[in-house]
């Protein structure tokens, strides 16, 4: 049984979360603002959150960036029709997706099945490599974990899954909107901003210099690829 944090102050809305997902099988645990989140990240084994952005005591924002202080738990944001400045600044501090409200239970439910897939590595077919090394970044799928250098990187899921993607093409060039496809299993729509916030935030923590890229590079009107050879 798989347990999922659902936090939003709007307790109809939780209700009708915890409704959807317990009749899927999974175990809800519900939390009306950040700080309670946080708490039951902390202390239960949890496997993915619903985070409302607009909440009292801690917003959405701000609990996705302590919570990644010392979990790598998907986060899907639960966004109110235009917060798209809030969906920005979430992917950007490490969140996965996000639904906006009003929501579509089988929507909700798709893209908690496509998170969990993906944390989990469940469901996987044909067998492929358990590691990935190009340079000095090694990645380890069994135990997901990525060092550089010989010195352990924390990445967020999504940020897990398209280095693993770009690793195991290296050399390919992905438009923003086929890595979106392949990534997030799921129609790209508005797929350049978000692959260029995670592509950014890749950089951040796994080149010397993200400004000049050794490894993540972007090939003008075309999209990025993992350099094979990078210099």
């Amino acid at each position: 049984m798989y347990n999922i944090v659902v936090c939003d102050d709007e307790k109809d809305i939780a209700a009708a979360l915890e409704i959807y997902l317990a009749a899927e099988g999974y175990r809800v645990l519900k939390a009306e603002n950040g700080r309670e989140a946080l708490s039951l990240a902390a202390k239960e084994e949890v496997h993915l959150m619903l985070l409302d952005i607009m909440m009292p005591q801690m917003d959405g924002l701000e609990t996705l960036a302590k919570l990644r202080e010392f979990s790598n738990i998907p986060v899907i944001f639960l966004t109110a029709k235009g917060e798209d400045t809030d969906k920005i600044l979430g992917l950007n501090i490490g969140a996965d997706d996000y639904i906006t409200k009003p929501f579509n239970p089988v929507e909700v439910l798709a893209r908690v099945r496509s998170q969990l897939r993906r944390y989990l590595q469940l469901g996987g077919g044909a067998v492929r490599p358990t590691s990935y090394v190009i340079g000095g970044i090694e990645l380890d799928d069994n135990a997901k974990t990525v060092t550089v250098d010989g010195e352990a990187v924390s990445l967020t899921p999504k940020e897990y899954d398209i280095l693993r993607f770009l690793m195991q093409n290296a050399g390919t060039v992905f438009s923003p909107a086929e890595i979106y496809r392949r990534v997030w299993d799921d129609i790209p729509l508005n797929a350049a901003g978000a692959i260029a916030v995670h592509i950014r935030h890749l950089r951040e923590k796994i080149e010397i210099n993200p400004a000049e890229p050794r490894y993540l590079k972007v090939v003008w009107g075309k999209g990025y690829k993992m350099e094979v050879n990078p210099g």
